[in-house]
């Protein structure tokens, strides 16, 4: 398919999507939002993509909402353009592979929330988040925010509206690094290429696990852990990984 809003690379098992509307700084016009969700549902089922990063680029990540197209919408007839919204959200949320998050710069209300769907963020020290929408007075999606940087602090970005930096979001544990400017899709790509390199279903099980954990008691995810854990070791992959590693270690030892 061809895609008029995204950019789409697959290499070394990564495919790198990148949002595309430099002229309106990535915002997020309706077609913008069905590319997002049809693209993430297809590489959902691609063998060959073991790792997804989404990334504006370095210069931005998106400014949010098309605000042109939010004005002509009525409360009474609303419902489309919400659903398109969430489906594009738990399209990134719920695809089977990990989804690595590069900010090159403000990711700002709809933007910042396509962020907080992803499993890790890194950013360019010139990134900006904020959740804007008390501004507009709409209300903000607090759910996967909250599990992300708990929910006292969810509360100040959901309420306050105040746009943070690169390394106040790091602080905060919404952030995982910050890399210089100009450096990070270089940065983050090197990182994605090397969590590729795993085994595909180990990668999809972890990241089921982190999402299924989170709703247990401390018993069932015990429990939950054990069986998944029993479900690869010993396997053909997990010997010929050990294998591996053993000779490498050898090898670093004869230095």
């Amino acid at each position: 398919m061809n895609w008029k809003y995204l950019l789409l690379d697959v290499q070394e098992k990564v495919a790198t999507v990148t949002i595309n509307r430099p002229d309106k700084g990535n915002a997020l016009a309706p077609d913008v939002l069905e590319e997002i969700e049809k693209l993430f549902v297809e590489l959902g089922e691609r063998d060959d993509v073991h790792v997804i990063l989404f990334t504006g680029g370095e210069r931005y990540f998106s400014a949010g909402f098309d605000l042109n197209e939010i004005r002509k919408l009525q409360k009474v007839s609303n419902e489309a353009y919400t659903a398109l919204f969430h489906r594009a959200y738990r399209a990134i949320l719920f695809c089977p592979q990990p989804v690595i998050c590069a900010v090159g710069g403000p990711a700002i209300a709809g933007g910042f929330d396509l962020t907080m769907m992803c499993d890790i963020r890194y950013a360019s020290e010139r990134a900006k988040f904020g959740q804007r929408e008390i501004v507009l007075s709409l209300t903000p999606i607090m759910d996967p925010l909250w599990r992300i940087i708990g929910f006292g602090r969810a509360k100040e970005v959901a309420l306050t509206g105040r746009i943070y930096d690169a390394y106040e979001a790091e602080k905060m544990g919404y952030v995982s690094r910050v890399f210089p400017e100009g450096k990070l899709l270089e940065s983050v790509t090197a990182i994605a290429r090397e969590m590729a390199a795993y085994d595909r279903g180990c990668l999809k099980e972890t990241k089921q696990l982190a999402n299924k954990i989170i709703n247990e008691d401390l018993d069932g995810a015990m429990r939950l852990q054990e069986w998944l854990f029993r479900s690869y070791i010993g396997s053909e992959d997990n010997h010929q990984r050990i294998d591996a590693l053993q000779e490498k270690l050898k090898t670093m030892k004869k230095k």
